[in-house]
């Protein structure tokens, strides 16, 4: 048997800061969003550590994770991307990061924000928010978008009842928590 991520981050020099610093806490910033979404999207046949440890070389490859800068890609900076050994030199995933910038660009006209679209959708079950995913967003898939949406907050299980993060993300008022205290019940759909 394995241990959960809860056990098993605790002290180790990538794993930990994630878990007890954003792993399940809420955020609106597009950045982080954005950020996220490509992490996921990347970490897609490799190990979260991996992603972890190469998360800076990502940040400096994509700009900060700036959705303008990114949506305004070309076949120049696509090239420069997938000869970066810094970062995941896959042609599909740096694609889907560069389209899916300029997919938040839509979403911001039609509601406001990256974070207004997740809120205008909140709350969904896994299924749904993947068929949502998949309809707006490339690559995509169930375990792409479950983690995506648990790592922000918008799906529950980040963190064990237990764990000691755990009070800190409630704190916060995920919005999984917001929706379940206000009666949703279709997590597990």
């Amino acid at each position: 048997m394995s241990l959960t991520y809860c056990a098993a981050a605790p002290g180790h020099p990538f794993h930990g800061p994630y878990h007890e610093r954003e792993y399940g806490f809420p955020s609106a910033d597009e950045r982080i969003l954005f950020e996220r979404l490509v992490l996921e999207i990347n970490q897609a046949g490799l190990s979260w550590l991996t992603i972890l440890k190469k998360r800076e070389a990502f940040r400096a490859a994509f700009d900060g994770f700036d959705v303008d800068r990114v949506a305004a890609y070309g076949e120049t900076e696509r090239a420069r991307l997938l000869a970066d050994a810094g970062i995941v030199r896959n042609r599909l995933k740096v694609d889907a990061a560069i389209d899916n910038a300029r997919r938040i660009i839509a979403l911001r006209a039609s509601h406001g924000s990256f974070d207004g679209w997740l809120r205008a959708h909140h709350p969904l079950g896994k299924a749904q928010w993947v068929a949502l995913f998949r309809k707006t967003f490339r690559f995509t898939g169930g375990e792409i978008v479950g983690e995506f949406l648990m790592s922000l907050g918008y799906l529950p299980g980040a963190h064990q009842p237990d764990c000691p993060v755990q009070a800190s993300v409630l704190a916060e008022a995920p919005p999984w928590k917001s929706a379940m205290d206000a009666g949703f019940t279709g997590y597990n759909d």
